[in-house]
């Protein structure tokens, strides 16, 4: 199961890698000690590295109303989609419906 960390766990989590590398210990030893994979360590310090919580709560808030934003974009791009059939078959019916019957 997937563990969800909040932005200030991360930052704290990557901090204490980082002392436990300063004082002489390898990165995988260090990321053992802190209780995580040396994969999820890169990976967090690529995303979060050099961000202070603050910035880091800034950022979780930007991504959510990223993908909120997204969400409302996908829906009205949808609703763009349904109305301009329904015009293009209306368009049809009036065609078909003018023409002279033999």
């Amino acid at each position: 199961m997937k563990k969800v960390m909040r932005a200030e766990d991360i930052i704290l989590l990557l901090r204490k890698v980082e002392i436990l590398t300063n004082q002489g210990k390898t990165v995988p030893l260090s990321c053992r000690e802190a209780g995580i994979s040396e994969y999820s360590y890169y990976k967090l310090r690529k995303e979060y590295g050099g961000l202070e919580i603050s910035q880091a709560k800034e950022l979780k808030r930007l991504k959510e109303e990223n993908a909120r934003l997204k969400k409302v974009v996908a829906d009205l791009s949808l609703d763009k989609l349904i109305l301009n059939e329904a015009l293009s078959g209306n368009r049809r019916s009036r065609s078909e419906n003018s023409k002279p019957s033999e």
